[in-house]
């Protein structure tokens, strides 16, 4: 009888210990890998929070600081920039799309985004997702919005519903936009980006609800425009934050950007979103490290597991050993068998876990996606993938040696024992 046929035998023989053991390793497995899977998924998440966007322009200041107000709503703009200036750069014969960006009010501590309907056209997240509507259509009439997910359901809106825009950032608000209320007519289906916690209106909009306003303060009663005669007026936008850009050819990327950042009339900044965004990403991802290694010391835990079952069976499997030695085996055979359970139940181990694995993404899939916008998906296993099974695999003989020496010793000297 060969050793892997013994050890499959003596394992049956104490099944309940195995298997729990086994369960134990293919959970911390299951974990380790989802935990990757995770990772990669929140890196290309994170990535693709604006997919197939060539430059975004915005007033001169740091990379991250253009990335940080333009693409994820956080801080503002050090200043902004012209109508001109972004009608001269749309007009480029190189451009072939622009989504116009003005940021400053807010609604019960959302952030209000002023754009036009290029933005629900040319807007990609993702690798390349388009913006769709849960319900509803995007901005027809002066005061119509359009919600991001996480608004509507934190808020409880639906369709037809008024909302008022207050002036500026943050949770409470004393300056409304009362007299210019705006109603619900679309609500964006979750995308897992900050597109979700966004309010959306049109520059119009934006520029009618502060004609009656200067210096952030409303107007006297005598110099107030009411909602029905702003629509009268005109309403171009004299300035925006910041715009993105979609070239024709992108390999006229980095000619616009070297004419944007020399523009001698106004103070300007083109960025490369996939740049920032790596740059960023290498200072946010230590959690993603942190997360890592939590779920490598859950493996270790499993491994200790097995290796605490198999010395705690030694007592118990002394008569077992000394009747392979009686019927022939030697010291190292007894050796290569510990160590061969010990790489039996890792190897099932980590199958059963990633089996596991793969089972809970499947199931999982759907919810993270409708509920969180998180697109998780399973793919084959990578070679680094691979290379942290194998690397369990590895780890459980390393530690299946220590009870495989000490099985050696124990009948070893059991061997030089003179029994009577």
């Amino acid at each position: 009888m060969n050793t892997l046929t013994l050890a499959l035998r003596s394992l049956r023989n104490r099944r309940t210990t195995a298997l729990l053991t086994l369960a134990a390793i293919a959970v911390s497995v299951a974990l380790l890998l989802g935990v990757q899977k995770m990772r990669t998924a929140a890196r290309e998440g994170f990535a693709n929070t604006v997919s197939g966007v060539d430059l975004i322009v915005g007033a001169r200041s740091g990379q991250l600081n253009l990335l940080l107000y333009s693409v994820f709503r956080v801080g503002d703009a050090t200043a902004n920039v012209s109508w001109e200036t972004y009608q001269k750069v749309a007009r480029r014969s190189d451009v072939a799309w622009t989504i116009p960006l003005s940021l400053g009010d807010s609604h019960r501590g959302f952030r209000v985004l002023g754009t036009n309907l290029d933005y629900f056209r040319h807007y990609r997240f993702a690798g390349g997702r388009e913006l769709r509507f849960e319900s509803g259509q995007p901005f027809a009439d002066l005061y119509d919005t359009v919600l991001g997910a996480e608004v509507a359901r934190q808020l409880g809106y639906k369709l037809g519903d008024p909302i008022v825009i207050s002036h500026g950032l943050g949770n409470v608000s004393f300056a409304d936009h009362a007299d210019k209320p705006f109603r619900v007519v679309g609500i964006l289906a979750r995308t897992g980006t900050p597109v979700d916690r966004t309010v959306h209106v049109s520059l119009e909009a934006l520029t009618a609800i502060h004609v009656d306003w200067q210096s952030g303060m409303r107007a006297l009663p005598g110099g107030r425009v009411d909602a029905d005669a702003a629509r009268a007026m005109d309403l171009t936008p004299t300035s925006i934050t910041a715009f993105m850009v979609g070239m024709e050819n992108r390999v006229m990327t980095f000619g616009l950007q070297r004419a944007v950042n020399d523009y001698r009339q106004e103070a300007l900044l083109a960025i490369i979103p996939g740049v920032a965004l790596t740059q960023l990403w290498s200072l946010v991802g230590i959690a993603d490290t942190a997360l890592m290694i939590i779920a490598a010391f859950v493996v270790l835990a499993g491994l200790l597991g097995m290796l605490t079952a198999i010395l705690t069976s030694l007592n118990e499997r002394r008569r077992e050993m000394a009747i392979l030695r009686s019927v022939g085996a030697r010291p190292r055979h007894v050796f290569t068998l510990l160590i061969t359970e010990a790489g039996l139940l890792a190897t099932g181990g980590v199958l059963a876990g990633v089996a596991l694995c793969y089972g809970l993404i499947a199931a999982a899939r759907p919810v993270l996606e409708r509920r969180f916008g998180i697109f998780l998906e399973p793919g084959g296993l990578t070679g680094y993938d691979m290379a942290l099974l194998g690397a369990i695999i590895l780890a459980a003989l390393l530690m299946g040696a220590l009870p495989a020496w000490r099985a050696y010793r124990n009948t070893l000297s059991d061997g030089l024992t003179l029994r009577v």
